[in-house]
């Protein structure tokens, strides 16, 4: 009896701890979504809503022994729904074809591209030959040449020639499917252009939060020049636009890339800072001095503030995720109840999703939630352990909580980061112990002075003292990256595996039980696959352009410049720190490499293929045009490939080959089926 008594007690304990496993629950219907071969009709999603209501239903109605069931299943449900009905709403044209021409658009963003080029996106695009209808909404443009840095003016309408492409799919099978993204993004089209940006109308009167955040980041970067005013502008505004691939790798490299991303240090400090300079200003007034009324008045200043400092920063996933955390602390000091728990944090997980079901497959929101609960999880422990006890002196405390914070945060996201980037920074808790208290401090204490100062003309000031402490953070930053041994390079895990090792950490942080330590499963299972996972032994980009094979050395490459991105997230996937250059240097000259019995032939090219002169049953062959002979071998050429996409091959124990394509894995969707987009959408 005692034994039931305690199951019974503990099961009492999990089920009281619902709340926070919503959002768990409800991103599993929403990768369910994202993990089916085929795009769901409209049927099945009408009837996952539907047993949703029914099983929400049941919760209040049903047998209560069969709740948790009823709960979990509307949950997975209506996850499930919410990611259809999204991808439905943010539906819009994407080209089918390679376009070369006129381009004219507004200017709606701006940011660099992964080889530093300058990026503008552009929305009411306007195509030459192209109905209205058929025209991506958006389109991302990088520019190249003499004109290189010129910066269009937010919301000017502009027009230039330019070469555009639909959104590539993965680089290789189970890959980051940039197909998807643009899809959720409302990207139709991405290319360059090498001729100037032309002013074809200066932008309006009307106000918007990016014009203001373009002229906060060019009246930053007017008193502090270089990477420091950059560095201040991304903080402050969100725009990175201004740094350089040097600042942005020492920034990684050092573990502080962090601090560019406005997330919840960012929105914390500000908010605690405004906060608290009210709650000082208002004690002094003696009508408020007495009761609770400054708190509250402090706190609905603070909330305002935060609601700007979203709107300005371009409210990415971090800062959203960071703005319903303050808004439901702000909130929480105003009804004089506790301002930080793990139900702040699973509503505001919540509140994300049920906007962007999308964002739960990004690294952002991955990382941003796993530190933030893990933190709190810590930090709630370590209260519990310290109650009763004397209070330590504030050095103590701001020290400490320092050090723990920035080992918690970085030991949560380490294995989100080393699965997403393939880097893990060996120095960057040294890195954000030299940092992160200067911008608790000082930073952003100028960042918000600077701001008020700003009416009056006098925003150099603080400025100017701000970059005094940037300087040191990006000297510290370019100090550490440049120790030996500052980057490890890790291999990417088996697709599975991240999710299997989410859901192991979040067992052991939301469990109240025991019961917790099952988590330690998942998490073994994942690790063990991630170390003893096989790369592939040969992958074909989807134009057939580059081929790599996995050799002794590492892999080697069949081209030393092209297919630049490409071959970076081969490499960087296979855990390899060299260049595209050097992974090139092993492959013959004759075009041909040894697999097995067999070889792989890269034939690029129309010289490639009238250099071809024939292949045996164990060899490989790759066209980057297309083939029409009769071979008994296996061949991938441009029309294979168009609809496979990208490749991987595995040579097997018998001699045959496992072949995985970007199709197969990730299935025949609305976001990169032009077929299927035109039987449910019309273009």
């Amino acid at each position: 009896m005692s034994l039931i008594r305690d199951m019974q007690s503990a099961l009492s304990a999990e089920l009281g701890q619902g709340f926070l496993f919503a959002p768990v629950v409800f991103g599993m219907g929403i990768l369910l979504f994202f993990q089916m071969g085929a795009e769901p009709r409209a049927a099945l999603v009408w009837a996952s809503f539907l047993v949703g209501c029914l099983s929400l239903g049941l919760v209040f109605r049903g047998p209560e022994i069969l709740r948790p069931v009823f709960w979990l299943t509307a949950l997975v449900a209506f996850g499930f729904a919410a990611a259809a009905w999204r991808s439905t709403q943010v539906a819009a044209p994407v080209l089918n074809w390679r376009y070369y021409g006129p381009v004219e658009g507004r200017v709606i963003g701006l940011d660099r591209s992964a080889s530093g080029a300058l990026r503008v996106t552009l929305d009411r695009v306007t195509l030459a030959r192209m109905s209205p209808r058929e025209t991506p909404a958006r389109v991302r443009i990088s520019l190249y040449g003499s004109y290189a840095e010129q910066r269009p003016s937010a919301g000017a309408r502009v027009i230039t020639t330019a070469h555009l492409s639909p959104p590539s799919g993965p680089a290789e099978p189970g890959g980051f499917d940039f197909q998807r993204h643009a899809w959720f993004t409302q990207t139709g089209g991405v290319g360059y252009t090498r001729v100037p940006l032309l002013l074809a109308a200066y932008p309006s009167d009307a106000f918007s939060f990016f014009k203001l955040r373009l002229a906060l980041s060019d009246k930053v970067t007017q008193h502090l020049n270089g990477q420091t005013g950059a560095f201040a502008s991304a903080l402050m505004t969100g725009d990175r636009s201004g740094l350089s691939q040097e600042t942005l790798h020492d920034l990684r490299h050092s573990n502080l890339a962090h601090l560019l991303a406005i997330s919840g240090l960012h929105m914390g400090l500000l908010v605690g800072f405004v906060f608290a300079a009210l709650r000082f200003g208002l004690s002094l007034i003696p009508a408020l001095a007495t009761g609770s009324m400054v708190k509250k008045l402090a706190s609905v200043g603070g909330l305002i503030a935060a609601a700007g400092y979203l709107g300005l920063s371009g409210s990415s996933v971090a800062t959203e995720r960071a703005f319903v955390m303050a808004a439901v602390a702000l909130s929480a000091v105003m009804l004089e109840r506790r301002a930080i728990s793990l139900r702040a944090v699973a509503l505001a997980a919540m509140i994300i999703l049920l906007r962007r079901p999308e964002a739960i497959t990004g690294p952002g929101f991955q990382m941003s939630f796993a530190a933030t609960t893990a933190l709190v999880v810590v930090f709630n422990a370590l209260s519990q352990r310290n109650a009763g006890k004397p209070p330590k002196s504030f050095l103590w405390n701001l020290v400490s909580g320092m050090v723990i914070s920035s080992a918690v945060a970085g030991l949560a996201t380490l294995p989100i980061a080393a699965a997403h980037f393939n880097n893990i920074a060996q120095f960057g808790l040294i890195a954000n112990l030299l940092s992160v208290p200067l911008m608790g401090i000082w930073v952003i204490p100028l960042a918000v002075l600077a701001i008020c100062f700003l009416p009056f003309g006098l925003e150099w000031m603080p400025l100017r003292a701000m970059g005094w402490g940037l300087d040191w953070i990006l000297g510290v930053a370019h100090e550490v990256s440049h120790w030996e041994g500052a980057i490890n390079k890790v291999p990417a895990p088996p697709s599975w595996a991240l999710f299997a090792l989410c859901l192991g950490l979040l067992a052991l942080a939301l469990m109240a039980t025991r019961a917790r330590f099952i988590g330690l499963v998942p998490i073994c299972l994942a690790l063990f696959a991630w170390v003893t996972d096989e790369r592939p032994d040969v992958l074909i980009s989807d134009t057939g352009v580059l081929v790599g094979v996995l050799k002794d050395q590492g892999r080697v490459l069949s081209k030393d410049k092209g297919s630049g991105f490409v071959a970076s997230v081969w490499l960087e996937n296979d855990g390899d720190a060299r260049f595209q250059k050097v992974a090139a240097l092993g492959w013959p000259k004759d075009r041909m490499i040894q697999l097995g019995t067999g070889q792989v032939h890269a034939a690029s090219g129309k010289r490639g293929l009238r250099a071809f002169t024939g292949c045996n049953a164990a060899d490989i062959v790759v066209f980057s045009e297309k083939f029409e002979g009769a071979v008994n071998c296996t061949v991938f050429d441009q029309t294979r490939l168009r609809e496979t996409g990208s490749v991987a091959v595995k040579l097997l124990d018998d001699g045959t080959f496992d072949i995985k394509t970007a199709r197969q894995m990730a299935g025949r969707r609305v976001w990169n089926d032009k077929a299927l987009r035109k039987q449910r959408f019309g273009y």
